[in-house]
């Protein structure tokens, strides 16, 4: 309950949390870019980070409802969906990284990186 002297924090000022509550480790602005540059920034940027680390992706590209999941599937990520938040110019994605994720190729993050045995 908030008091007469205490005014509420709208929502939309609020750090969006990923669906299971967790504030996440990284957000990355990817508004304005497109599926392969927007992979590419992801990748780019998770890389240092460790396993189980949350990362939200800010996105206009209609497509990445769809790329997401299907690029978390490939690596091995966890794609935790959309994320509640207060813009409406944007959506926001949340992922959960993998300890051992599958690697892809430096300039198409849609192909798995050659293997040497």
């Amino acid at each position: 309950m908030t008091s007469p002297t205490t005014p509420a924090t709208p929502a939309t000022q609020a750090t969006p949390l990923d669906p299971d509550g967790t504030t996440p480790d990284l957000t990355i602005d990817g508004t304005g870019l497109l599926c392969v540059q927007l992979l590419l920034r992801l990748r780019a940027r998770i890389a240092h980070l460790p396993a189980g680390a949350v990362v939200h992706i800010h996105t206009t590209d209609p497509a990445a409802p769809l790329d997401l999941p299907a690029w978390c599937h490939l690596t091995g990520h966890s794609y935790l969906g959309q994320v509640p938040h207060g813009a409406t110019d944007r959506e926001v994605y949340g992922l959960r990284l993998t300890s051992a994720p599958l690697r892809t190729r430096p300039d198409r993050p849609w192909h798995p990186a050659p293997t040497t045995d």
